[in-house]
């Protein structure tokens, strides 16, 4: 007979991932109805079992037809004192509704609801003040994402760490000058029209169990084929883009982590397996300078588009280097310091008292 899970936490359910628990986010409704997002976190929350506690906490957001997974991302965080929760953001995964349309945004802005609900349900609201240390991770479009809530918000976060974020179109600028005036239009006209899917599943191919990956994907949250894109979400994504063009100015170090190489997703070879098929990771390097001051970019070899996802020798390389990043940049914050004592009384005072 298995063993009986943990109990959850008041105010949270049990989660699809063993050991995890969800907390549901309700936010304000749209013009489809009901909205909300999803945070999910270890059952027992806290840090791996003996290791002490490095007072920082991760806030993880996944990118596009995604949802979080990767229990073991939350386990290197653990590992090394830092409380981690990840977040499925509206329309994705955990938080989508049966009314609603997949990832459907009209602008990137939108979310930040989604990552200020679950930054003041971990306890790091814009007043708090509980001296813990902040690192936001995100993966692919929610590295987008996070990236402009940085821009909009100094100070906030200590750090941000961006997995094949995606900062520039596949067919970069020029392509995005062609593409944009054309797909505003049909957002004024149609703005969740299905656009035509070049998704033809072979990300999918390379990191799932049922096929040639390792990992066990739900294809309810994560289509094999992937959802098809709207002229609105498109056209968000690209003012998303511009703005990065344009240039930012985070204000805490960044770690950007990329793939070597990529693979144009047009025809299934071996090298799908250790590239990344849905980024051009040059034109992405390229703008990873306009993120802030402090930006240090990691090109891991052997790498896909989730580098956590990559093969077990390359995780290692990705884990290495996130450690070594981590401790230089963002060491855990220095215990408050204890009150002096009050000095002895002396000669008469000792026994008369002070006045």
């Amino acid at each position: 007979m298995e063993p009986a899970p943990p109990p959850t936490s008041p105010g949270w359910d049990p989660d699809v991932l063993p050991g995890f628990e969800q907390r549901t986010l309700r936010l304000a409704p749209d013009f489809e109805g009901d909205v909300v997002a999803t945070v999910v976190r270890r059952t027992r929350p806290g840090t791996a079992d003996g290791v002490p506690d490095a007072r920082t906490d991760v806030l993880y957001v996944h990118g596009w037809t995604d949802y979080f997974f990767q229990t073991h991302l939350a386990d290197f965080w653990e590992r090394r004192g830092v409380r981690f929760h990840a977040l499925d953001l509206r329309k994705y995964g955990r938080s989508i509704r049966e009314h609603q349309t997949p990832g459907f945004v009209t602008r990137l802005r939108t979310y930040d609801e989604d990552v200020e609900a679950a930054l003041a349900l971990i306890g790091h609201g814009p007043e708090s003040g509980h001296g813990r240390r902040l690192i936001l991770l995100g993966h692919s479009t929610g590295g987008l994402v996070l990236s402009l809530w940085a821009e909009h918000r100094p100070g906030r976060a200590d750090a941000l760490v961006l997995n094949s974020p995606w900062l520039e179109f596949q067919t970069r600028r020029v392509g995005r000058m062609v593409l944009e005036p054309g797909m505003r239009a049909q957002a004024a006209l149609a703005p969740r029209r299905q656009l035509m899917n070049v998704d033809l599943g072979y990300y999918v191919r390379s990191v799932s169990s049922r096929f040639d990956g390792e990992w066990d994907i739900d294809p309810a949250w994560r289509p094999d084929d992937g959802w098809r894109a709207t002229p609105a979400w498109m056209a968000a994504i690209f003012s998303g883009h511009d703005r990065v063009a344009r240039g930012l100015h985070i204000d805490a170090p960044v770690l950007v982590l990329l793939s070597s190489r990529s693979t144009a997703p047009l025809r299934w070879s071996e090298d799908m397996l250790r590239t990344d098929t849905v980024l051009d990771v040059e034109g992405v390097a390229r703008r990873t300078v306009q993120l802030g001051p402090l930006v240090m970019l990691c090109r891991v070899e052997g790498a896909l588009h989730d580098v956590t996802l990559s093969a077990a020798p390359v995780r290692d390389v990705v884990w290495r280097e996130l450690d070594r990043w981590w401790r230089a940049y963002v060491p855990p914050p220095a215990p408050e310091a204890a009150p002096e004592p009050e000095p002895e009384p002396r000669g008469w005072r000792r026994w008369f008292g002070r006045r």
